[in-house]
């Protein structure tokens, strides 16, 4: 809803989802059929793979990371979430349908806690299809409540959380506030900055501290082939300044090569720095040789390499009860997942 209203895409698009979505029978699908680009994903109904959107606000050029919220896809959702500056935990307020995704097993209560463990440290939290509950004010405060409770478990803090009630469907609270919800004041945050609508929430967030001065880190989300250009990895900059012209090595391959140029949606930059979600196509590489996971480093300037240990965080997600000598967990760090 808020990529079609800011201008990421046209008019014509949205009429052509909309009536494809009528045709197969799924017509309430129709703004999440702009994010599932991928056939399969529509037949199934659900966000599989990673997409990367863009709208623009008065404040901010906002890149949406779209999640996946289905169980098989956990995977993808930790890539994703692992990019992003703050995170908008959509729940949806239909009686059965937050209460499934709260329960010990749920959808809600695992990406929460992703997203805290994946280092963002900025959350919103949406209650979406208030129109199913006819804008029902208790039902509203209970979700927000329980969510209240179980964030801050997490490690967030709530005072920090806008809460807010909106219809993705009709639009309520997205750009403008709604009229189906006079008793709803706004959120706040920190006693600080207040305001209706999910936008302004999206506006409201700080940005982060971009660490241009360390040296370039930037870990691969996938690497794909394009005719006519060739070999393109794509992922954030986390640390330090890609630029066209500069060798990068990437780790743990040990390859080094050129880049020829860099693109943040469609557009070449001159240079980007940490916190930007790039393209950088790449001379004498085949696709083969790289993939997710893998690091780019600037080769001049203290490239990635192994290493015998780290420190690290460690959160363990659904592990089977007991956890002895000869356990074999799969692990995940940055966008590397490993068996």
């Amino acid at each position: 809803h808020l990529i079609f209203k800011c201008g990421g895409i046209d008019k014509r698009t949205i009429e052509k989802f909309e009536k494809e979505a009528q045709d197969m029978g799924k017509g309430s699908f129709k703004y999440a059929w702009v994010l599932d680009k991928l056939k399969a994903e529509r037949e199934r109904g659900i966000t599989i793979d990673i997409a990367l959107w863009k709208f623009i606000t008065s404040k901010f050029e906002v890149t949406i990371i779209d999640a996946p919220g289905h169980r098989d896809f956990i995977k993808n959702m930790i890539t994703g979430t692992s990019q992003a500056d703050c995170a908008v935990l959509i729940v949806a307020a239909g009686v059965g349908e937050f209460e499934a995704g709260i329960s010990k097993e749920g959808q809600t209560r695992e990406h929460a806690l992703l997203a805290f463990t994946l280092g963002v440290k900025q959350l919103i939290i949406a209650v979406n299809k208030m129109d199913d509950i006819k804008y029902n004010e208790t039902r509203f405060n209970e979700i927000k409540d329980e969510m209240t409770s179980y964030i801050k478990k997490v490690g967030y803090n709530p005072e920090n959380v806008a809460v807010v009630p909106i219809s993705g469907w009709h639009g309520d609270n997205m750009i403008e506030p709604s009229s189906n919800m006079p008793w709803y004041k706004g959120w706040s945050r920190g006693g600080k900055s207040k305001g209706m609508t999910l936008l302004e929430a999206i506006d409201d967030i700080a940005v982060p501290k971009r660490p241009t001065d360390k040296p370039l880190r930037l870990p691969l989300q996938d690497v794909y082939k394009i005719g006519g250009v060739g070999t393109v990895p794509v992922g954030r900059v986390e640390t330090g300044v890609l630029k066209p012209g500069m060798v990068v090595t990437f780790a743990p391959a040990g390859l080094s090569t050129e880049v020829k140029s860099v693109e943040m949606h469609h557009e070449v930059l001159s240079e980007a720095l940490p916190g930007d979600n790039v393209g950088f196509n790449i001379k004498n590489v085949s696709v083969k040789d790289i993939r997710r996971g893998n690091v780019a480093g600037d080769s001049k300037n203290c490239p990635p390499g192994e290493t015998d240990t780290f420190n690290a965080q460690v959160i363990i997600m659904n592990h089977p009860g007991s956890i002895r000598n000869g356990y074999t967990p799969v692990l995940d760090c940055h966008t590397a997942h490993i068996a």
